[in-house]
Parts: C-alpha cells; structure tokens; sequence
C-alpha cells in the first residue's frame, strides 16, 4: 500500500457507511470507518439499530447494486437460507385498490434478517485491506464553509483526536449532526422537510409451520389512510431458518398492542383482513417477545440543492433520507447510493475540485424515486404535516392511484409499478404514453374476491 494514496474518513459502521466505504476503495482511496458502537462477530442484534427487529427486504435494484459492490454477496446471503422472491409471483398483497393478482416476475427482493444482512456485509468489506475500523463519535468538522479538512473524534475515554482526510463521509443515520456542522462553518441553513405518518410498529419473530418453511410468499395487508380510512396494516415475511418476521402497524391512536395476545388479535381482527392472524394462528410457533418502534418519520435533507457546498465533504443514508421502513427502501437506498458515489470517485479522482458537490447531487438522484414513493402515501395520514397535502402531492397520488388500480388486474401496469417500487427503473416509465393510456382505461380484469394462495399454500399453513 503506498503512502500517496487518498485518504477518507467514514462516519458510521452503518450498511450505507460500509457500502460507501467500499465504493471509495474502488475509487483508489484508503479508508477509515468510525463507529460508535462495537460492532458484534456475528449475525446478531447490534446496539443502535433497533429496527432490526421489523420487516427488512432487500429490493432487487439495491441487490444488483450490493453485488456489483461486494461480488458474492447475494451467493452467502442465499447459502444463508434467504430466498429470492420474485415479483409479484410469489407475493399475496391487499392493496388499497384489492387483491394483486400474482403476475410473472418482473423484479425481486431478498427478505433476510437485518442481523444476517448486515453481518454479510461487514464481513465482506472489512476483509478489505484498505478499509480499518475504530471506535469513537464524530464531534465536529475541521476546514471551513469552503473545504473541509477533516474531522474530530472523540473515544470513548473523552480524549479527542482530528482524523485528517481528502474525503469526510457522514452515514451517522437519523441522529445525523451534518446540518449543523455545516451551519457552523458559516453555510447556510439546509433545506429540510418531515412528513410524518405517526405509524406504530410492532413485530415478532415467529417459527413457521414445517410445510411452510420453504417457498411461502409474502404475505403484505397495505393499509388505506385515503379510502377505509385505517392506517392499519401488516406483513409477514418468511425469512432464514424457517421462520417468519411479522410486523403490524397503525397510525396515531391506533397503534398494535406491545403485549403478545394482543398482536395476535390485532393482526387476525384489526386489519383490512384477516388472513396474517390466520397464518399465526395455523401452527406458527413465537419466538421472543414483541418489539415496537415509533421512529417512522420520512426525513429529507436537500443537500445537493445548498447554493454552495465545501469541497471533501459528503452526506449519504439515513443522514440524507430518511424513509418509514414499511416501504422497505433504506437498504436498497444505501446500496445505490454507495454505488452512485464509487462511479463518480472514478470518474473524477478523489480530492478533485467539486468532486463532493458532484458526489452529493448524484446521492440526491439516488434517494428521489423513493422519496416520491413514501411521502406520496404517508402525506396522507392526519398530522403528517403542518400544513397538509401540497398540490404536487395531490396530483402525484392521484395519478399513482389510478395506476395502482389499474395494476390490480392488468399485468403489464403492475410490472411497471412493481420495477420502480423494486428500484429497478424510474419513476419516468410510469409517465410513458402507453402507461398513462393504461392508467384512464383502467383494470382489464375484475377484482379478486379472496386472497390469490394456491391450494398448497393454504394447505401447509394449516388453514
């Protein structure tokens, strides 16, 4: 390793702070990563990440872009038992429009453990040479409004030491200090926005019956703030080892109960339908208590939109976008965002001139498809902001709402809605002549009555 290659400091052990770790030795640089929290030896729970214990998918666009980062990282997740779903084939959802059919695969997703997801990627990025891990908590940026220097570190005894480097990198997550650090060194104040749904999470970890262990779909009751009126709804994902996370949710006033009889109940009489209750109650086996969460806001920091930015310095993940995880793009996010910055570290040279600012409006690209996607719906929900529905959020879900319809019982719509909601195109296909025609006309079939599971399926889950 020679003395003259470029140095960056990541701040956060996060997955969108080790991805981002990885793309920037792909670029040629060496890298340092801090963490404030000691990182486990294994596929188990981490403190600081208490949303591990919900639902997580990785959609397929963020899994081609987590492969072309770390290559054999889908191949360990698959020897690890997570399975690859195609969509929406294998997925039976209730949607606020009816029963989407299971239409031939168009995208697909992992659905693994957090812990497992996670523990794949730190193993795979810290083998790397050019990558070393130390504990301790950002306390500041050095430089000023025009170009960074580098950052302040302090362990865990208080001693503070300044880590210098041609990149500063802050994937800290929601807690994220980065607004402020640039306000102190004289920049204006970012744009910002918040909408929150007010949802409530609740999840379990259950054992599925043993016929169901292998090939059971996704189970997804989408909720319907607009329409019923009900914030309420569920998923079911099976997962590694022949078990299923089920997570419930309800809006503000409505939220699942903590305690376990009462998820149960909330699931089987709480929902837009009953069929998650029926599941549990078929045979499955709980493991664990129930674990809740209310930190659901869809967060945004416009940064790439700040009239000027310091050179060296860069902002992506949570710290950047942060999304209501029940649409399940942090992670897929993450990776494309990682992968956004690694094309542009080489296209230009770490430590070039308006390399940052280039870095920073590329991770904006990479957020805005899901962005549109959450606050579209969550906007929706009473008090998500102060001031209601803006007239772009109105057209927007009005239009989605049609497609949504639509795709409910004409298969090429629901492909196209399936491709962005997988992060596989943009949100542009779904503006294309021959989808809007599609959308006026609407469904081509009739909406289906029950459920779409097949005999077997039904069969192996005992009801």
């Amino acid at each position: 390793m020679t003395e003259d290659r470029p140095t960056a400091v990541v701040l956060g052990g996060s997955l969108a702070g080790l991805l981002t770790a990885r793309a920037l030795v792909a670029g040629g640089a060496r890298v340092t990563v801090v963490e404030r929290d000691a990182l486990p030896d294994g596929p188990v729970p981490r403190k600081g990440l208490p949303q591990a214990r919900h639902v997580h998918q990785l959609w397929s666009g963020g899994a081609r872009a987590l492969e072309e980062l770390l290559p054999g990282a889908i191949g360990r997740l698959r020897a690890a038992g997570v399975s690859r779903v195609p969509m929406t084939t294998d997925m039976v959802a209730l949607s606020p429009y009816g029963w989407y059919r299971r239409w031939a695969e168009s995208a697909f997703m992992l659905p693994a453990s957090r812990d497992l997801l996670d523990w794949v990627v730190r193993q795979l990025v810290l083998a790397d040479g050019r990558i070393s891990l130390e504990r301790g908590e950002a306390a500041g940026l050095t430089g000023t409004g025009g170009a960074v220097t580098g950052v302040r570190v302090r362990a865990h005894d208080s001693a503070e030491r300044t880590l210098t480097a041609d990149l500063v990198v802050d994937a800290t997550g929601r807690g994220s200090r980065a607004a402020g650090w640039l306000t102190g060194l004289g920049l204006p104040a970012v744009e910002r926005r918040e909408v929150d749904s007010g949802l409530v999470y609740a999840s379990r970890l259950y054992r599925a019956p043993a016929a169901a262990r292998a090939g059971f779909p996704v189970v997804n009751i989408e909720p319907d703030p607009r329409g019923s009126g009900t914030g309420r709804g569920g998923v079911l994902m099976p997962v590694e080892d022949g078990k299923w996370i089920v997570t419930l949710f309800g809006g503000r006033g409505d939220e699942p109960p903590a305690c376990a009889a009462g998820f149960e109940r909330y699931a089987r009489d709480g929902l837009r339908h009953p069929l998650i209750g029926e599941l549990l109650g078929g045979g499955a086996e709980p493991l664990g208590e129930v674990a809740v969460t209310r930190t659901t806001a869809n967060r945004r920091h416009f940064f790439e939109r700040m009239p000027v930015w310091p050179e060296n310095f860069l902002v992506v993940g949570d710290a950047v976008c942060a999304l209501n995880p029940v649409y399940g793009h942090g992670m897929a996010v993450a990776a494309r965002s990682a992968l956004a910055v690694r094309d542009v570290v080489r296209r230009r040279g770490l430590g070039s001139r308006g390399l940052a600012r280039q870095a920073q409006r590329a991770v904006g690209r990479t957020v805005r498809a899901a962005w549109d996607l959450a606050v579209g719906a969550d906007v929706f929900y009473p008090g998500a902001t102060e001031k209601g529905p803006t007239l772009r959020d109105r057209v927007l879900a009005a239009y989605v709402g049609r497609l949504l319809r639509t795709a409910a019982g004409n298969g090429r719509v629901a492909r196209r809605v399936t491709d962005v909601t997988a992060l596989e195109r943009g949100a542009e296909v779904l503006l294309a002549p021959s989808v809007v025609v599609a959308a006026v006309a609407g469904p081509l079939r009739p909406a289906l009555a029950a459920p779409p599971l097949t005999r077997e399926e039904r069969r192996s889950a005992g009801l």
